[in-house]
């Protein structure tokens, strides 16, 4: 029998197919490809699924995707209709969820938080050894935090998410804003010769450092990881957070914190391989 597992974001659909003697690896555009529709494609190719789990950028709870930012979304309630149309249980849930299991499973860790950056930004927690969830497994949402109003939109709706400012997707939006063509690249806006691209660099480490000081504050954790696309190509971003977060954070949540980089390939998409066991 076969397991598939699948990590979707604001950019791309990453998946694998394990079985006892191989995995298979696909990645496809997730702003191409629908998740029902790419479920429907994997289960018609591999009849023996027994089980899929997702690690899903956006809100979701018991199985039904409620919103995301930067998803097409193609079927709401996708636990129901894939266990309606091939047999198959499903458990889906948020991205940064599933990455903090990960994480606490390396770092072995029952209070920890993860913060990631790449088309979006998100946090998630574990508190004594549970996942920190909410009443509809929608805590930690750091990204949709009130920050500063913006002449544009979040993909939730709001003009003043934090996400517009500390993410990929927020950074593209100030490009397009200030008329830029120039790829996204923070390290490049940073030493860039255009004071408005500067700025936007300055403004993306100003959001970055005061999501994390709300996430500590408001979490305590022992240790705090940071991963994403944003920030694996940008490994400059630990330094300054351990040299500035004082500023940013409660003194008291510092003491004994330790920040570190993720070292895992995936941990949304290993996170995902946890949920059958853990069950969302």
């Amino acid at each position: 029998m076969k397991k598939l597992f699948i990590d979707i974001g604001g950019t791309h659909l990453r998946s694998e197919i394990v079985s006892e003697e191989h995995t298979a690896e696909d990645m496809v555009s997730s702003q191409e490809v629908g998740l029902l529709s790419y479920i429907d494609k994997q289960a018609t190719l591999h009849p023996d699924i027994s089980f899929i789990g997702i690690s899903y950028a956006g809100q979701v709870n018991n199985g039904i995707i409620a919103a995301s930012p930067n998803i097409n979304i193609d079927e709401y309630d996708i636990a129901s209709v894939v266990k309606s149309r091939y047999g198959i249980p499903l458990v889906i849930d948020n991205d940064l969820n599933c990455a903090v299991r990960a994480e606490s499973a390396y770092w072995q860790s029952d209070n920890i938080a993860a913060l990631f950056v790449g088309t979006g930004i998100g946090a998630a927690v574990i508190d004594h050894g549970s996942l920190v969830k909410g009443s509809r497994n929608m805590a930690y949402e750091i990204g949709h935090i009130p920050y500063q109003e913006t002449p544009f939109f979040c993909g939730c709706g709001r003009n003043n998410c934090i996400e517009l400012f500390a993410s990929g997707s927020g950074m593209g939006k100030w490009l397009k804003h200030f008329g830029s063509d120039h790829d996204l690249d923070l390290n490049r806006l940073k030493n860039s010769d255009i004071e408005e691209e500067r700025l936007i660099a300055s403004r993306f480490e100003d959001a970055f450092l005061h999501a994390s000081g709300v996430l500590v504050t408001l979490a305590n954790p022992e240790i705090l990881v940071l991963g994403g696309g944003v920030i694996e190509q940008n490994p400059y971003l630990g330094t300054l957070l351990e040299e500035k977060l004082k500023r940013y954070a409660l003194n008291a949540s510092l003491e004994g914190l330790r920040i570190e980089m993720s070292v895992l390939k995936n941990a949304p998409l290993e996170g995902a391989k946890l949920l059958e066991t853990q069950n969302g």
